[in-house]
């Protein structure tokens, strides 16, 4: 039993069914009152200064903000709401599928608590950007060859989308500064703590593995099967045992004799 099967034991009742359908919801919402009062996304937002002030709400509203480079304030694109609404959606029904509804709860409950921590170390920038990459790593995790359409022309894998961000999100990691780096870890702790140890697992599987390959090839090798050749007689270890073999300059593999320096110097003193 693992310790999430543990967990779900004594805490199963923090389940919440459809989560992600309800976060759409509620941001369907929030995008329309945007349109309305464009300042309401500023009231919204994880602003760090701004809770400790007792705007307390920011704490649980921000996630209703779709994910996006749009600062607090400015109007959203219709379009872009619509297929991030969508996009949101979909990876929830996938993750719910997935895992239950216990298990997927609970890692957006994780991801919402190190969001806010690294909220308050690096500041309001993060915003839920980090949550919902969370969640789309966890859906490539389960669904890597699941294909979608970008741009509803170009047929694209899941996985290979997720390789994309994270390379940006680790150019952001390596190129930013110290706060960030911490803060960025802190905010993908979810997936730390569901999949670290898969990944690591699967990491060393696949070196394991690599290693038996290597030992297998090399004793599958039949034993007649010559190892050094020159490339001017043909002789080799299995023909002639007492002969030795040398690789030249040139790349190719000669027998003493007819090693080049060694021609070169047997004709001379010949002649």
């Amino acid at each position: 039993m693992t310790w999430l099967d543990k967990l779900e034991r004594r805490i199963g009742w923090i389940a919440i069914p459809s989560l992600i359908r309800i976060v759409v919801a509620f941001t369907a919402l929030v995008v329309v009152l945007a349109f309305v009062n464009p300042y309401l996304l500023s009231v919204f937002a994880l602003d760090p200064a701004a809770v400790k002030r007792g705007e307390v709400w920011r704490l649980f509203t921000y996630i209703f903000i779709p994910s996006s480079p749009v600062q607090p304030g400015a109007m959203l694109s219709p379009l872009w709401a619509v297929l991030a609404l969508w996009f949101l959606w979909f990876i929830g029904d996938g993750l719910e599928r997935a895992w239950g509804p216990f298990r997927l709860t609970l890692y957006f409950f994780v991801g919402m608590i190190g969001t806010t921590i690294a909220a308050f170390l690096f500041g309001a920038q993060f915003s839920n950007t980090m949550l919902a990459a969370s969640l789309f790593f966890a859906f490539a995790w389960f669904y890597p060859d699941e294909v979608i359409y970008v741009f509803f022309i170009l047929p694209m894998k899941i996985k290979w989308l997720a390789w994309i961000s994270a390379a940006l999100l680790m150019f952001g990691f390596i190129t930013g500064p110290v706060a960030y780096k911490v803060a960025m870890i802190v905010a993908f702790s979810n997936f730390f703590l569901f999949f670290g140890p898969d990944v690591f697992h699967q990491t060393r599987q696949r070196r394991q593995l690599s290693e038996r390959r290597q030992r297998f090839e090399v004793q599958s090798r039949s034993d007649s099967e010559p190892l050094h050749k020159c490339a001017v007689c043909g002789a080799t270890e299995v023909s002639d045992p007492n002969r030795e073999f040398r690789v030249s300059r040139d790349g190719e593999e000669y027998c003493i004799e007819h090693l080049p320096s060694a021609t070169a110097a047997t004709t001379a003193a010949r002649s």
